[in-house]
């Protein structure tokens, strides 16, 4: 019986080749840029961006795996008919449901979105599927476990995150709720070649049907791990970059520059929403390259940071657009943009 051998895509192989460039990157700044080999001069700047780059991909990286395992164990063995039972038909105890589904189910936002597309098809509604996409990212133990160990002398921004995140996305869905009352998907037409998708699905469904209990075993776990390398591929990458230029901002940057856009109530947030949208780091990660602004920005911006960003984010909304109308994106984006900047600055006056 022969065995299908899947070829590894385009896409996957720009992926492994910006992995081993990281990879490089890394290895350069580390052992090239130190005094030990002598010969070498090494610029005070230089060892402050390699010091912040460095130290910043350690601390993430633990974080980053155990998050891509738990996604990819979910992504194998959970279905997506699960999750759509355990939101009520309710309104409101729907949104609330979606709101803390993430405890139990701690996907990352890299695969939110196109996992969201077939809930909605299959008759999630789309005000509970919009709330577990802003909150999913967030509100889950991984994440609240990363946050903590970065600002474990601050435990008030941590509880600050999670509260924010809780309620922007529960006014968010009770807004979309009552708003948007038509359908938002962009395909939700079906394919004129969905008929020939479900016969290959049929008889590959009848083959593996008649595979011994043994070769299934072997096959869910080659599956999850293949899972978890692409999806660590995809967020290290984008964990590298947020670090270069994390680095390359608090090295080339002036620091009374920074400290005088970061201290404005308004400006901070505004400046650090932005850079979380552009960096789009992954929420398990992001906490770490918050805490190394502690010292530059208010708690309120960093706490901005950690929620704006995972929830609208350069990458985010370029698969939103795949998925959803452009105006419903714009949409979406303007209503977090709103209330979690307005958040920001009540935790900023009673809280923080």
């Amino acid at each position: 019986m022969k065995q299908t051998i899947q070829r590894r895509t385009p896409k996957q192989w720009n992926s492994s080749f910006l992995a081993l460039l990281c990879l490089a990157i890394i290895f350069i700044l580390y052992f090239f840029s130190t005094n030990d080999l002598g010969s070498i001069p090494v610029h005070p700047q230089l060892q402050i961006f390699k010091t912040i780059f460095i130290s910043i991909i350690l601390e993430a990286m633990p974080f980053i795996l155990i998050g891509v395992f738990i996604s990819a164990l979910l992504q194998v063995f959970v279905s997506e008919q699960t999750i759509k039972r355990m939101i009520p038909k309710n309104p409101v105890l729907g949104i609330i449901t979606a709101s803390v589904i993430g405890i139990i189910f701690p996907i990352c936002e890299c695969g939110m979105v196109p996992a969201i597309r077939k809930l909605i098809k299959k008759g999630m509604p789309l005000y509970a599927a919009v709330t577990f996409i802003l909150v999913g990212p967030i509100l889950n133990p991984i994440v609240f476990w990363s946050t903590w160990t970065a600002f474990r002398n601050r435990p008030e921004i941590t509880y600050s995150r999670m509260g924010l995140a809780f309620l922007v996305a529960l006014v968010v869905g009770l807004i979309v709720y009552r708003l948007v009352k038509t359908n938002q998907l962009r395909d939700h037409d079906e394919p004129i070649h969905h008929k020939q998708n479900k016969e290959k699905f049929k008889h590959s469904k009848h083959h593996h049907q008649h595979s011994s209990h043994k070769s299934k075993r072997p096959s869910k776990v080659i599956e999850v791990m293949g899972h978890a390398t692409s999806e660590f591929f995809e967020m290290g990458k984008y964990l590298v970059f947020g670090a270069m230029l994390v680095g390359l901002l608090q090295t080339i940057v002036a620091q009374s520059t920074l400290i005088s856009l970061g201290q404005g109530p308004v400006s901070s947030n505004l400046l650090m929403m932005g850079l979380g949208f552009i960096l789009s780091l992954c929420s398990t990660s992001d906490a770490f390259v918050a805490q190394s602004f502690t010292n530059t920005f208010s708690k309120s911006s960093l706490v901005v940071f950690m929620v704006f960003g995972p929830m609208i984010n350069l990458k985010g909304i370029l698969m939103m657009s795949a998925v959803f109308k452009p105006r419903f994106v714009i949409l979406l984006s303007a209503l977090v943009f709103f209330f979690v900047l307005a958040g920001a600055l009540l935790l900023e006056w009673f809280v923080l």
